[in-house]
């Protein structure tokens, strides 16, 4: 028998709401990088992992990243993520 599908949302600190769906998959955490270029412009990054051990894991990724991009910085969030009906 196939996987029910549902929604997930993610609400951010600031307010920011991602709704994710349908999908079937076991995800269970969502993260967000916002990175300040040098030039002043902003870039963002986002993703869904099963784990909050996965979502921990870019975490640590990320400063490697700023370095190798040249942000002149970030901020790398994570929430669990909500059920919510369709």
């Amino acid at each position: 028998m196939a996987k029910k599908k549902r929604y997930l949302t993610a609400t951010l600190p600031d307010g920011y709401v991602k709704t994710i769906g349908p999908t079937a998959a076991d995800f269970t955490h969502y993260w967000r990088i916002v990175a300040e270029l040098a030039n002043g412009r902003t870039e963002v990054f986002w993703g869904h992992t099963k784990s909050l051990r996965e979502a921990t894991a870019k975490k640590a990724a990320t400063a490697d990243a700023a370095r190798q991009r040249g942000w002149s910085r970030y901020a790398f969030e994570i929430v669990e993520l909500t059920e919510t009906p369709a």
